[in-house]
């Protein structure tokens, strides 16, 4: 069964969305951001105000928030996976990139 989320996705280039509920594995969500649209299924447990990938993000490629580069991909992310530091290394207020 496919359900309305309840998420943040401000922008329609973004690789993640965040949760405004907590989510089940397994459940499929429908997601319209702008003129935009993703079917994603929870591949884990997503807390309530944490990020999950809307699409598949591959080692190494910069990851978008709010349409802006929050981080690189440590490993391959897959759609519905959980994005947070042991996946990401980010790069703002690092103070050593530009």
């Amino acid at each position: 069964m496919v359900t309305r989320a309840k998420v943040v996705m401000i922008k329609p280039q973004d690789h993640v969305a965040i949760s405004l509920v907590n989510l089940e594995p397994g459940e499929t969500l429908a997601i319209t951001c702008q003129d935009q649209s993703f079917t994603v299924t929870v591949k884990e447990g997503i807390e309530f105000g944490h990020k999950f990938a809307v699409r598949d993000i591959a080692q190494g490629e910069d990851i978008l928030k709010y349409g802006e580069v929050i981080g690189t991909a440590l490993c391959n992310i897959p759609s519905g996976a959980h994005v947070h530091v042991h996946n990401l290394e980010g790069k703002r207020g690092r103070g050593d990139r530009q």
